[in-house]
This record gives structure tokens, sequence and C-alpha cells, in this order.
């Protein structure tokens, strides 16, 4: 199962010994991640003693598992040179770079485009199954305090390079970007009321790659060029956005980090903060809140006097979700009354950006009932429920499928089940009508915490009902 022998490996076998992994313990982290992409891996102790002693290389996405497993150990990224493995295959590796140079940020992103396709056509999550357990909280570390040291860019004007491609040279006009925002819009919409799966959401990364990715290797002035960069920015965070609701965290962690780039050089500090607020979003989903707290802070702190009322109050939202994950109910509660009041002072004329169309006071209840949600407060959690839950569902199903479910927990935790199996039957069936993965994992959610009833005919019920949406390919 391995490929070369070069002499002992001696970067492998530091790192490993600063981390207190032993041979069999990595050959075990190793073939778990493995297992979690669906790749059936069968290393033991022998082998990593091959890889360390012998310098064997692994084949395929193994050496990337190797650094994943490590990093998880040592709570960062692990590149493949420092466990001497750079000469692996360095695919997996694109979009985390935050670039200080434009040109060289235009680069990483249209090379990440070029992965994403790559990955789709080889069938069964492609290029993203040998990022198996990659994603790393703290590879956000230094973009977000790049993007807070430096927000924009001072110039983003292009000429053409005829080295980095074929034919004519495109010069880039208004209309071009035009139509990068309908597509934007379009996404948007499909994203909301069919999930990320869906087959008109994933259309996302194939617009990067043949329309966005063109347009940003080609010609354009510097005030084209930064409408550009930000239309670019926004279907990038899309495409990340809808990674994640499928589960493809790693992915989509790449894709927020290309987005906050390209939003610096748009220098659009508002949707910079959309971005940061968006990894914030996925840095509590994944448990950690602290770190959650840090990136919508730092959406928060370039935003002052710059960005809408509405604005505001959604970063000061999602900053109280992160703070109620990380079990600081205080602090939760100070966030969510600054955001109510921030959208309180909004008004119908303020010069909103499009992309936070779907913020509305709804919204800010069915965050406010998560939070409660995460600091046991059940009471809480159904008053805001009750209130999201109030309002019309046909543009926003995914919503509308997640607050059903928040508002089981509910129903389950005031100690009335009926509702609870009420709520659960509802939700599943608009999960069934959408294609996402965290949907799904809040009806798992639900249905875990209702396993000490399940002799109870409700409980039953909902969870056949439940079980074709449970079995359904990822």
């Amino acid at each position: 199962m391995s490929r070369e022998q070069r002499g002992p490996n001696e970067k492998l076998g530091a790192v490993l010994a600063l981390a207190g992994i032993s041979n069999a313990g990595l050959a075990r982290r190793v073939n778990d991640l493995g297992a979690q992409r669906g790749l059936t891996l069968r290393y033991d102790k022998t082998s990593v003693a091959r890889w360390v002693s012998k310098g064997m290389v692994p084949q395929g996405a193994a050496p990337h598992l190797i650094a994943a497993a490590i990093g998880q150990k040592l709570g960062r990224p692990v590149p493949l040179h420092e466990i001497g493995l750079a000469d692996a295959d360095p695919a997996p590796e694109v979009g985390l770079a935050f670039p200080r140079d434009v040109g060289q940020a235009v680069r990483s992103a249209t090379e990440l485009y070029r992965l994403d396709l790559a990955g789709r056509r080889s069938g069964a999550g492609g290029i993203w199954q040998s990022l198996a357990g990659s994603f790393a909280v703290s590879a956000y570390a230094t973009p977000a305090s790049r993007w807070l040291i430096t927000p924009a860019d001072s110039s983003v004007a292009r000429e053409v390079n005829h080295s980095e491609g074929s034919g004519a040279p495109l010069k880039v006009g208004h209309s071009d970007v035009q139509k990068l925002r309908e597509a934007a819009e379009d996404a948007r919409r499909w994203d909301s009321k069919y999930g990320g799966g869906d087959w008109r959401s994933s259309m996302v990364p194939e617009c990067l790659r043949v329309e966005a990715a063109p347009l940003l290797l080609g010609a354009y002035s510097d005030e084209v060029g930064r409408a550009l960069f930000g239309a670019s920015a926004e279907l990038t965070r899309l495409a990340g956005w809808m990674a994640f609701d499928t589960g493809q965290q790693e992915a989509a962690q790449r894709y927020y980090i290309q987005a906050l780039r390209l939003a610096r050089a748009a220098a659009d500090v508002p949707l910079g903060g959309y971005v940061l607020a968006s990894m914030s979003l996925q840095a509590t989903y994944r448990g950690f809140g602290d770190e959650g707290v840090d990136l919508a802070q730092a959406a928060l702190e370039r935003n002052r006097g710059l960005a809408t009322a509405r604005t505001m109050s959604f970063f000061r939202l999602v900053e109280a979700r992160a703070h109620a994950r990380a079990g600081d109910a205080v602090a939760a509660g100070a966030a969510l009354k600054a955001a109510e009041g921030w959208l309180e002072r909004s008004r119908e004329g303020d010069n909103d950006p499009s992309w936070l169309g779907f913020y509305s006071y709804d919204r800010f209840a069915a965050d406010a009932a998560e939070c409660y949600r995460d600091l046991k407060a059940p009471r809480q959690v159904r008053r805001f429920t009750e209130q999201a839950l109030s309002q019309p569902t046909e543009e926003f199903v995914r919503s509308h499928g997640l607050r059903l479910v928040v508002s089981a927990v509910a129903e389950l935790e005031s100690g009335n089940l009926d509702a609870a199996c009420e709520q659960g039957v509802r939700a599943v069936e608009v999960a069934g009508r959408i294609s996402s993965a965290r949907t799904t994992e809040y009806v798992k959610d639900l249905l875990h915490r209702l396993e000490p009833y399940g002799d109870e005919p409700r409980v039953v019920e909902l969870r056949e009902r439940a079980r074709p949406l449970l079995m359904a390919p990822a």
C-alpha cells in the first residue's frame, strides 16, 4: 500500500512523538478518517513503522489523512512538508491560502474552482474524499487576522497575461459582472427552498469554474475589478454555504477562505463580515464556540459605522449563537439584546445588501430559539420558536424544517412528548422535500433525544416516518 522507499522519515517520527501518537494509534486514526469518506483502509502499526523507519510513502489519500489525524491531535493544521510527505499530491491543500498579493489571490481562487469540478466529475465525493477529517478551525486564524489588518487592497486593476490562458484577451465589463450577480441571486433562492444538495444549487461550483474564473483571469479596470471580485466573493461564499449544508465541511472551509480574500479585493467590508459570520456559524456548528465568537466579533469590528443596522443585527445574532454554544448565557443574552436593538433600528429604506434579503425578525427569533436550546432554557425556546414559525415558509423551506426540529426539542425538554412527536413528524415531512444534510442531522439529534421513550407509540411512528430520510444516500 506504499509506493516509494527513501530512507527514514525523521520528520514524521518527530511530529508523532510531539503529538504523543503511537504507531497503532495513528493507523487507527487514519483508518477511521478514511471510513468517514467511504474509504476502506487497513493500515496497522507495521504500516506506520514502514512510513517512519523506511520512508515509505502511502498511496492515494493516505498522506493527507495522516496530516489530518495528527492535526486533530495537535489542534492545528499540519502541512505535508512538516511530516516529510511534501511530494504527495498537493491538491487537497488548495484553497487554504489567504495570499497578500491580488494576483496570487486570483490564482488561489481559480485553482480551487477547477479542483472542485474535477471532484464532481469523478463521483462519490471526488477530490473531497481525500479531505476526510481535515476541517481545522485554526485554519481561519490567518485569514481573519489579515482581513482585520487590511480589509481592502489598494488596486485590483489587471492587464491580461497571455501566458495564463489561450485565445483572445478577455476584457471584462459591468455586464459580465451583472451575470454573476444574477446567478448568485438565483442560487440563493434555490438553496433556501430546496437545500444545498439540490441539483440546481450544485450548479454554483460549475458557474465559478466556467463563468467566474475566466473573468477573474481577464483584464479589467479597478472599478470593474472591485465589482467582479465582489460578485465572485458572493458566489464563492454560496458554494461554501451549500457545501456546509450538505456536510462537506472541508470544502466549505476552503470556499469561505477564498470568499473572504475576494471580498477584501472588492473592498466590500460588509460582505467580508458576512463571510466571517458564515465561518463563525460553521465553527459553532462543529462545536468550536469560542472560535465562533472570535470570528463573529471580527465581522463586527471592521463594520462599525459601515454596515447597515440590519447587517449589524445579523452579526450580533451570529455572535450570540457562538456564545450560547460556548455555554456563556450572560454574553449570549447581551448579544441577542444588541441584535434585537439593531433590528428595531433598521428601516425599510436602508441600503441593505442584497445577500441579506433572508434576514427579518422571524430569522432572529429562530436563531434566538437555538441559542436558548443550547443554553437548556426550554421556555425561551418555545417562546421564540412560536414567533419564528408564525411567518410564511414557502420561500425558506429548509429554515422551516430546522425550526420545527428545534420546537420539538423544546417540547420534549418541557415534558410534552406528544407535542414533541407532532412537531417531529412535521419536520420529517419538510426534510423529505429538500436536500440538506444539516436538516437530517437535526432530525437525527431529535431521535437521539427521544431514545429513552423508544417504546412509546408516537416515538415509534416518528422513527418509522424518518427511516427513509435517514437511509437516503448523503
